[in-house]
């Protein structure tokens, strides 16, 4: 398993649409902690291997079933912002924990961000969910409501 694991991480350019679905699909469910950027084999000597290629089918079926009619955007968040907050919109926004942006890679999400998105939700039209805990570094922020 860590063989095939390390040979998942390599340069993924060359894979077909369907394949770096999958190779994401395979690493992510290995990966400790589910990290996107650094990732690090993970295992528990308790539990069976978290892949497991027999539950493939319905594990993809409860993906499909949870994401019907979901929209999914790969934009700036600024940019996803601006063109979707109207009334009726529930945005869900998941910056980083403070300290740990750079978990995601570099240029990502700055800490600079922080005081951005939360001027960007001071009027928002739509409602937003956030599940960042408040700091002592992100105090100022209001994000658009009180905490």
């Amino acid at each position: 398993m860590r063989l095939l694991y390390r040979r998942g991480t390599r340069n993924p350019d060359t894979l077909t649409d369907l394949e770096r679905a999958a190779r994401f699909l395979y690493l992510q469910k290995l990966a400790l902690g589910g990290k996107v950027a650094s990732q690090s084999f993970g295992i528990d000597t308790k539990a069976p291997a978290r892949f497991d290629i027999t539950r493939l089918s319905s594990l993809l079926e409860a993906v499909h079933d949870r994401l019907s009619g979901v929209w999914i955007e790969c934009l700036p968040w600024q940019e996803f912002i601006r063109r979707w907050d109207r009334p009726g919109t529930l945005f869900y926004l998941d910056p980083p924990y403070w300290g740990t942006e750079h978990f995601y890679g570099r240029g990502m999400f700055g800490r600079e961000e922080f005081e951005q998105l939360s001027g960007a939700l001071q009027a928002p039209q739509g409602r937003f969910q956030r599940p960042l805990p408040g700091s002592d570094s992100t105090k100022g922020c209001t994000w658009g409501r009180p905490c």
